[in-house]
């Protein structure tokens, strides 16, 4: 039986890695006929053990063997390439004769996907292909195995083309005609980079039926899905041989039409051949689309909502929260950063699942990561994706983080361009998702034997930036991205910020080393610990002799005093100032938003915690253009790249890039579960609770649950004629401390306790 990794990866070093030259387009087909040795009565247990360059879809006498897509997902292909493992005995066991055919469906994907962006056309090789086994055990206790060889077949499939940018074309006239035999060969295969699957699979999992079909201005038929999600759309035709249905999908519309520009240079287009034969299915199944709204076109007769389904696609983490307030508005935008990052959880944690980039930008899930662990199980998820970071950087000539992970804009992948300065050294933010990550997971899961696999990628953060320091001790040259999408930045220059560069990136740096050190000490690295320590306190050091004065943050902006309080760069006297003039910078601009990538998780939080809970309210809940709550106002059913990725006439934002479901900007969802809900970990995997709601003017109730580790936490607070009312339920056996908003403090262990004050 493959019941150990070892015994999958014996199977899987017996397998020879099979791939056949075809059209870069085509589906690639190969299969196999398997004569059992025994009868089907007498088999006990069956499995397959597979992986792929490309993406692949298994299947046994037809059937797919999983509701896996997307397998093996996308990881660092040149140092880690995940294995799956399928259970099919019931499949082996249940067919009739004495032979069943086994198959592979092989796509592109990202292995040879053209990705990136501007031009960069990366790829991890020329060739897909497969590597597989079939295992089969009987009841006399003898086996069978079944690995990929050259004697497979090989033919191309009824996707004539593919692309995860551009689309699929599926012609059914090709469906049940064996097309020209392939040559089978073996190819170019390095077994050793061969891991277990650590992160969940892509599935299914909602499935949206139209909201509205109309005609547009200019003649067009669009649906409307009535949500922005990730996946395709599914469809149901009829009509005669060689008919085209063509969809494109968008996120918006723009003059009544398909708001396509965002997309830059993905097509974002599906076509599907009609056979001319009853009523034909396509899915798109070797593409994904980030979309709202889709245009059909060649439709023959009458579109129908019955005739389109749209088809959630993303990684399967687990849901474990739910929030619901009194105001309509925050749940919308709670609504909108789970939504988002269902869309943007797909194998990585993208920056955006529609246009043609798609990549596992650093920077987005560093602002983002404390959110997400609230929102879903994502333990495995960022687990993988930090092993892919740490190889990375450790495969780096300097140590340094990538922008993105897995890198596809290293030299090495790519084809027409050579990556500037700003793709392939450290900045901040981005590169501290090396310590920011573990740390969300740390608080979320106390996950020690996690903690320890991702400390090394901590200290190779750390040791790499160590070098950029300038002689003042702070970090304050080289490129930065900084307050990336300042709302005060041109359109054209998003990280022309207000808040000064060295400022953040030695903010930031210090929050990085500060939680290295303290992770060095929890893991009884003590040498690590007491360096980390000590270059921590060099850093703030450096930073309140160079930014702080006469009561001022160099910049004097929302952003770098949010930084300085709740990375703990101030003490004393100086947190009370700092708030201070926080809440008056705030106060002045009328209660809009004025942070970007680096301020936005915090400022709510400075405000909070420092005796402005007033104005953290006011922020939060302000309307008009920027704030959180106007691409609400707007129709957004997911968050926005930019605060004001369409402006209030309609009209798409002109800057090159803009997005309709990037997530970062609704970290401030982290506050709403743990300040306004209060919701919180008093210790690492809510070991000990902290449930303290700070109530503010505009919700007048609360209710909100999470599943942690340790089992559901419940809250539910309402306040009326002045009086606070909080329902508590705490999981059996775990203490929590209770605070109410008058300073009273209770603790309570497990059961369900009510207080009011």
């Amino acid at each position: 039986m493959v019941s150990t990794a070892a015994d999958a990866l014996a199977l899987l070093r017996d397998a020879t890695f099979i791939t056949a030259d075809a059209d870069r387009g085509a589906g690639l087909l190969l299969g196999t006929e398997v004569t059992l040795e025994q009868p089907r009565s007498s088999v006990v247990g069956a499995t397959v053990v597979a992986t792929a360059h490309g993406i692949y879809e298994l299947a046994l006498d037809g059937a797919p063997v999983s509701e896996d897509l997307f397998a093996p997902g996308w990881t660092s292909y040149e140092w880690r390439l995940q294995y799956q493992t399928y259970d099919v005995t019931d499949a082996v066991r249940g067919g009739s004769g004495d032979a069943l055919a086994l198959t592979a469906h092989v796509g592109n994907g990202w292995y040879r996907g053209d990705f990136g962006f501007a031009g960069a056309d990366a790829n991890y090789g020329d060739e897909i292909g497969l590597l597989a086994a079939l295992h089969v055990a009987y009841a006399d206790g003898s086996s069978q195995v079944v690995p990929t060889s050259p004697a497979w077949t090989a033919t191309t499939s009824d996707v004539v083309e593919h692309s995860i940018y551009h689309g699929q074309r599926i012609d059914a006239r090709l469906r049940g005609v064996r097309g020209p035999e392939l040559t089978v060969r073996e190819g170019t295969f390095d077994h050793s980079r061969l891991v277990a699957q650590v992160a969940e699979p892509v599935r299914r999992h909602e499935v949206l039926a139209p909201q509205r079909i109309w005609t547009s201005p200019s003649g067009k038929t669009l649906v409307d899905f009535g949500q922005n999600l990730v996946g395709w759309v599914r469809v149901r035709a009829s009509g005669p041989a060689g008919t085209e249905i063509t969809l494109r999908h968008a996120e918006v519309l723009e003059n009544d039409e398909l708001g396509t520009r965002p997309l830059r240079s993905a097509r974002a287009t599906d076509t599907f051949v009609l056979s001319g034969e009853g009523t034909d299915v396509f899915e798109p199944t070797f593409t994904f689309h980030g979309f709202r709204y889709a245009e059909v076109s060649g439709w023959p007769g009458e579109l129908r909502p019955a005739d389109l389904e749209a088809v959630v696609v993303h990684s399967a983490i687990r849901p474990t929260s739910t929030f619901e307030c009194s105001e309509p508005l925050v749940n919308q935008l709670v609504h909108n950063s789970v939504w988002g990052q269902k869309g943007n959880f797909l194998a990585v944690p993208t920056d955006c699942p529609q246009r043609d980039e798609r990549l596992g930008w650093t920077g987005d899930i560093a602002a983002y990561a404390a959110t997400a662990a609230f929102q879903f199980d994502v333990a495995d998820f960022l687990h993988n994706w930090l092993l892919d970071l740490a190889e990375e950087a450790g495969h780096h000539e300097h140590g340094w983080v990538p922008m993105i992970v897995p890198d596809v804009l290293k030299p090495t992948l790519t084809a027409h361009r050579r990556p500037t300065d700003w793709e392939i050294k450290a900045t901040a933010i981005w590169g501290d998702a090396a310590a920011w990550v573990p740390e969300a997971l740390w608080h979320a899961y106390g996950d020690r034997d996690r903690l320890a696999a991702h400390y090394p990628g901590m200290v190779g953060h750390v040791e790499s930036v160590i070098p950029l320091l300038s002689p003042s001790g702070l970090w304050d040259t080289g490129f930065q991205f900084a307050d990336w999408l300042d709302p005060d930045a041109p359109p054209d220059d998003p990280a022309a910020a207000k808040a000064d560069k060295g400022v953040v990136a030695t903010a930031s740096f210090y929050r990085s080393v500060a939680f290295t050190a303290e992770t060095a000490r929890l893991l009884g690295h003590d040498e690590d610990a007491a360096r980390f320590e000590e270059l921590a306190q060099r850093l703030r050091s450096a930073f309140r002799e160079h930014y702080v004065a006469d009561r001022r943050i160099t910049s004097d902006c929302a952003t770098v005093y949010s930084l300085a309080i709740c990375f703990g760069l101030l003490e004393g006297e100086e947190l009370a100032w700092a708030a201070d003039r926080l809440a008056e910078l705030v106060r002045e601009r009328d209660y809009r938003v004025t942070t970007g990538f680096a301020g936005t998780p915090f400022v709510t939080w400075a405000l909070s915690e420092h005796g402005h809970a007033d104005v953290a309210y006011r922020l939060l809940l302000e309307r008009e253009c920027p704030s959180w709550l106007y691409p609400i106002t707007m129709g957004a059913t997911t968050i926005w790249e930019r605060w004001d990725s369409m402006l209030p006439d309609g009209r798409i934002n002109p800057g090159e890039m803009t997005s309709f479901n990037h997530y970062a900007l609704g970290a401030v969802a982290d506050w709403i579960y743990q300040v306004v809900a209060g919701i919180r970990p008093a210790e690492p995997g809510y070991r000990r609770v902290r449930v303290q709601p700070v109530p503010g003017e505009g919700i007048d109730w609360v209710r909100a649950t999470y599943e942690s580790r340790v089992g559901p936490i419940a809250v539910e607070w309402r306040t009326a004629e002045g009086a606070f009312t909080l329902d508590v339920t705490i999981p059996d056996g775990v203490p929590a401390d209770v605070v109410l908003p008058d300073g009273t403090t209770h603790e309570v262990t497990g059961g369900t306790h009510t207080f009011t004050a």
